[in-house]
C-alpha cells in the first residue's frame, strides 16, 4: 500500500508509475535502443490505435513509443544536459553501465551529488530522438520527507529510509504498526506474461 502526501482527499488515489510516452521519429530505431540498450521486451499493443507505435514493458515500467505525425518538426539532439527532462533507472553497477556504453559508441556524461557522506554517481545519454536517460545508484540516498510531510511508503523507497521512518514513527507513537496489505498488482496477459518472463532473463545485469 502506497501513502501518499497530503491532507483530506484532496489528492488523486494513484498507486503507482504505468508507463511514460515517448513521441519518435522512427519507431523501429527507438524500438531497437530500448530493447538493445535498456533491455526493455515488446508487448502486445491494443489493435484498436488507428496510429503507429509499440510498447515494451521492464523493471516494472512501461514505455509506449508513438510514431510522430511530422518527424522533421521534432528537434535535433543537443548537448547532454543532466538538468533536462529525463527518466532515471536505479542500478547497482555502474562500472558495468559505463562499459557497455562504450561498446555501443553511445556518448554520455558523468555526474556525482553527495550528501550527507553518501555519494550518488549519474551517467547520463540520450535516446536516438534526444530524450535523456540518467542512470544510477540513487538508492544509496535516503527518501527522508520534509519537515510536516506524511512519509511515502512503497517499493521506490530506500529500504534503509523506510525503516528509519517506521521506527521513527514506532518511537513517537509508542505503537506497533499493522502489517501493510500488500499493493494491488497489475495481472498481464499471457502474451505479456511471457515477455516480462523473457525480459527478466535477457536484460543487462547491473549487479
Amino acid at each position: 500500500m502506497v501513502k501518499t502526501a497530503g491532507s483530506g482527499g484532496g489528492v488523486l488515489p494513484l498507486a503507482s508509475l504505468n508507463h511514460i510516452s515517448i513521441v519518435c521519429r522512427s519507431v523501429e530505431e527507438s524500438l531497437r535502443f530500448y530493447t538493445d540498450v535498456l533491455g526493455f521486451v515488446p508487448i502486445r499493443r491494443p489493435g484498436s490505435f488507428d496510429f503507429d507505435g509499440a510498447w515494451l514493458f521492464n523493471y516494472g515500467i512501461g514505455i509506449h513509443l508513438l510514431q510522430s505525425e511530422d518527424p522533421g518538426s521534432l528537434p535535433e539532439k543537443g548537448e547532454i544536459n543532466p538538468k533536462d527532462n529525463h527518466i532515471s533507472f536505479q542500478c547497482e553497477s555502474m562500472a558495468a553501465v559505463e562499459r557497455r556504453l562504450k561498446e555501443l559508441g553511445i556518448p554520455y556524461v558523468q555526474r556525482c551529488v553527495e550528501e550527507g557522506g553518501i555519494n550518488v554517481d549519474q551517467i547520463f545519454f540520450h535516446d536516438p530522438d534526444g530524450f535523456m536517460i540518467e542512470v544510477c545508484n540513487c538508492d544509496n540516498l535516503p527518501v527522508i520527507p520534509l519537515a510536516g510531510a506524511a512519509p511515502v511508503m512503497g517499493m521506490g523507497v530506500c529500504k534503509r529510509a523506510a525503516a528509519a521512518i517506521v521506527k521513527q514513527q514506532q518511537q513517537s507513537n509508542n505503537t506497533v504498526p499493522s502489517p501493510a496489505a500488500p499493493a494491488a498488482q497489475c495481472v498481464p496477459s499471457a502474451a505479456a506474461a511471457q515477455a516480462i518472463r523473457v525480459g527478466e532473463e535477457a536484460h543487462i545485469s547491473c549487479a
